[in-house]
């Protein structure tokens, strides 16, 4: 159904496309004006992890390609990701750039808010209509015909204005939740650098820290499964120990499940596979569940004696990457394809940690638990935002909850 005085069209009618130019990569220099390649769309935003410029003079010769704040640009050449369209917003003045190929700018058409349709393109379900209408291509290409394969409901511009202000609103709002986050984790890191390492001691705390091989703390964990726990876990950088079925959506696991390790909660384990953020892999302390079964490949371990060292220090000091250095020198990429790396138990638990007095791990782990718990709470909150708003978008976007426009007569 569409709503009373809306329309339903093909996006065509919102938008067209100004492709990009094809500069040379010899056109590249070190310093110069932005080089905006479709690496750097990503879903909401520009980013600027693979950095080119191109000769400052370029700004001025192809000034039809220059894009400025407010400009849309969304990928042409794979554009989804997911279920969402690779498209954002030039922002700020640092983002502005020249246009590369494969990469288009949105030209809004006459009649249309440029922000209203910055949010349609932001929609999963406009990605769904893309992926649908690229399915069988090869390379999928975003295209003009491609917007005319389906159909959108189009509001007036006065009511296109109003829902592209209140969807600003959670915009806004979620930026600064994620400036909030990143700051508290750029706080977390710092301090984790300095307490974990004795750089900087809390108030009390004083006396040199011991030097001891890993192996001194910790004992290794090879406990078979032999029908006790079914549950798969993995490990996970950013979500540590977690259900096979939950991360990747599906059990890799074999049928049986007696070779494996069991892992029960508060044990940790160390997965070789590096990852991105942790180059040298990641250990993990069993926390979501009461025990788990992990493949053999990984090394497992516990507490010798929690009575001379705790465990949610030694948590946060696996977590800060100390180790990586000692892991450096001991480890040697195997043949595998998915980067495996060869460190062995033996080499594992020679290695060197740094070991404070008991009260002081505690105190040191009671720190850095609080700035956890503050960086936890705005994770949620963030999700809550993101919820919020994409609830708001199927409202609004589609006309199944109005809005108050304001007539001119009024």
């Amino acid at each position: 159904m569409v709503p009373e005085g809306w329309k339903l069209d093909y996006p065509t009618e919102l938008v067209s496309f100004f492709s990009g130019f094809a500069f040379k990569s010899t056109d590249s220099v070190d310093a110069g004006v932005r080089w905006l390649k479709i690496a750097n769309v990503g879903i909401g935003e520009v980013k600027w992890d693979d950095e080119s410029y191109l000769p400052q003079h370029f700004q001025e010769c192809y000034h039809r390609f220059y894009l400025q704040v407010g400009d849309i640009v969304v990928a042409m050449t794979r554009p989804t990701l997911g279920n969402h369209l690779k498209v954002a917003k030039i922002k700020d003045k640092d983002d502005e750039a020249l246009l590369n190929q494969r990469v288009a700018k949105l030209v809004i058409k006459k009649g249309n808010d440029s922000e209203f349709v910055y949010q349609v393109f932001r929609t999963e379900s406009i990605a769904a209509r893309i992926n649908s209408a690229l399915l069988g291509t090869d390379p999928p290409n975003l295209s003009v015909s491609v917007l005319r394969d389906f159909t959108i409901p189009i509001p007036p511009l006065p009511e296109q204005k109003k829902i592209a202000q209140i969807l600003s609103t959670w915009d806004q709002a979620i930026t600064a939740t994620e400036r909030l986050l990143e700051n508290s984790q750029q706080r977390k890191k710092g301090l984790m650098q300095q307490l974990l390492t004795g750089k900087k001691r809390l108030l009390g705390f004083e006396g040199e820290w011991e030097q001891v091989p890993l192996g001194s703390i910790f004992e290794r964990v090879t406990t078979r499964n032999e029908g006790q726990s079914t549950n798969v876990v993995t490990i996970s950088g950013q979500q540590g120990l977690i259900r096979q079925q939950e991360f990747f959506k599906k059990s890799v696991a074999s049928e049986t499940l007696d070779n494996y390790f069991l892992l029960k909660k508060g044990q940790f384990a160390y997965n070789k596979s590096y990852s991105n953020g942790y180059p040298m892999g990641a250990i993990k302390r069993l926390n979501r569940y009461d025990d788990g079964v992990v493949t053999t490949l990984y090394i497992c371990f516990e507490l010798a004696d929690e009575h001379a060292a705790n465990s949610d220090f030694y948590e946060q000091y696996f977590e800060s990457g100390l180790l990586n250095q000692g892991l450096m020198q001991v480890a040697h990429e195997g043949g595998r394809a998915h980067g495996l790396l060869n460190v062995k138990p033996s080499d594992f638990f020679s290695l060197m940690l740094q070991k404070p007095d008991i009260d002081e791990q505690k105190a040191i782990a009671n720190v850095l638990c609080i700035a956890d718990s503050e960086i936890d709470a705005q994770k949620a909150r963030l999700e809550q935002l993101r919820s919020e708003k994409r609830a708001l978008m199927q409202q609004l976007l589609t006309g199944k909850r109005r809005v108050q426009v304001e007539t001119e007569a009024a």
